[in-house]
């Protein structure tokens, strides 16, 4: 969990990196129906929660450092027993300072007019455009209210500006408390795949497998997972974001399983591939080998000072050469590669942040180079190898669909493996589907 302490700490940081007389406004997420009167199972906004710590609705942050002193506030729902019975326990005003570890806490129904006098006197507005229209209705409305008052000695402030970039900054690099949490997630994530693994058999739904994932994340204190889980069996591999998960695993076919628990707002996102009868044919070997291949290459370069894009030129070449010597690619490699052929079977990219997002914020370039890595940093490595049923190649290959991904911690000294323990070679998967 991490601590109020250090929740106060990043509010700090990042009003310390503005200039004076600015003011950040963070909006909550807000509910979203489902159907009718009914909502989707919240999900706070990560930007708000990486601050807060605060998981209801209807909230919001703002922080300033008019006249040099640092300010926090929270805006939020009070308490409302009717409201209560229905639809939940809320923190309350009365609470939510204390609670918090945040200076002030009022009403969100008082917000409007408080942000006629917090942002009176602002020289800079730190608040993101386009994500929430109510929210911004609010702000512009109240920049507006002050322009046109300079006779009742209103103040405006001057520019709105992104504050995304320097927020995004700061999640990059994680913290021991983060870490914490994130080994934990991936550990229910790792214990997660081996039950699926496990129970697989010929003849079980995708979908079946996909319960047992979600079951063990929930025994295991996470209670949704971080994005939808793809369970796709055989040639449904070859689809990356394949998640209706409703076909029956055949014998012979290989089950590619991209799922990752969330806890405590952090993701872990790990993908492994295995024969649903528990044995590889030679077909599938080869092509796994080249991925597992090509993932080991990728992890002898994440280490500080060296750079993804390194990492994934290296695991191109490994997977451009093993398609090249299987005869699924002809020619030279390097021609291979320079003309990027290896895209008609590896689409996508080596791997990216992962935090409170699966996806997570942070750039990749720096000043227009690719970005070091440094400790703290934490990524997905996940080379793939996916042959359409169709694709022009000898038919013993087709409707293969290969993909391994770990998440990697950058280190002082190289990198550590938050997902290990997961069977990942061939032998290790074979063993592990036939002794359970």
């Amino acid at each position: 969990m991490i601590s109020k302490s250090e929740l106060l700490s990043r509010r700090q940081a990042l009003v310390a990196q503005l200039p004076a007389n600015s003011v950040v406004i963070l909006p909550s997420a807000q509910e979203v129906t489902r159907s009718n009167d009914t909502e989707y199972l919240f999900r706070q906004n990560s930007y708000f929660w990486y601050f807060t710590g605060f998981a209801e609705p209807d909230a919001c942050l703002v922080l300033s450092n008019l006249e040099g002193e640092f300010q926090d506030f929270v805006f939020c729902r009070d308490s409302d027993r009717q409201a209560e019975i229905w639809q939940g326990r809320r923190l309350g005003v009365e609470q939510a300072a204390q609670t918090l570890g945040i200076a002030e806490s009022y009403d969100i129904s008082d917000l409007p007019e408080a942000l006629l006098s917090l942002l009176d006197g602002s020289e800079q507005l730190y608040f993101s455009l386009g994500d929430d229209a109510e929210m911004e209705q609010m702000v512009l409305s109240t920049v507006e209210a002050l322009r046109k008052a300079p006779k009742q000695s209103k103040k405006a402030p001057v520019a709105i500006i992104e504050p995304k970039p320097l927020m995004d900054e700061m999640r990059l690099f994680k913290s021991e408390a983060e870490l914490e949490v994130m080994r934990k997630a991936a550990a229910i994530s790792v214990s997660a795949h081996k039950r699926a693994m496990a129970f697989c058999t010929p003849g079980v739904m995708e979908y079946q497998l996909e319960a047992e994932i979600h079951h063990e994340f929930a025994m295991q204190g996470a209670r949704q997972p971080a994005y939808n889980t793809i369970v796709g069996a055989g040639d449904n591999a070859c689809i990356l974001h394949y998640t209706e998960n409703s076909d029956v695993i055949e014998d012979g076919e290989l089950v590619l399983i991209d799922a990752g628990a969330e806890l405590q707002g952090y993701a872990a996102d790990i993908t492994r591939t295995f024969p649903g009868s528990g044995r590889f044919s030679e077909e599938q070997e080869l092509l796994y080998n080249i991925v597992l291949a090509a993932q080991e290459i990728a992890f002898k370069h994440i280490k500080p000072g060296n750079s993804l894009k390194a990492a994934a030129d290296a695991a191109i070449e490994v997977i451009t050469s093993g398609l090249v010597e299987l005869g699924l690619l002809t020619g030279e490699v390097l021609e291979n590669i320079a003309e990027q052929k290896h895209r008609q079977f590896y689409m996508h990219g080596l791997g990216h942040w992962l935090g409170l997002d699966v996806h997570d914020v942070g750039d990749y370039k720096r000043n227009g180079e690719d970005r070091a890595f440094e400790p703290g940093m934490v990524l997905t490595v996940e080379p793939g190898i996916y042959v359409a049923p169709d694709a022009d190649v000898d038919a013993r290959w087709r409707g293969i669909g290969i993909r391994i991904e770990d998440n990697i911690l950058v280190t002082e000294t190289g990198f550590e493996n938050l997902t290990q323990g997961l069977p990942r070679t061939v032998d290790e998967i074979e063993q592990f589907m036939a002794r359970s």
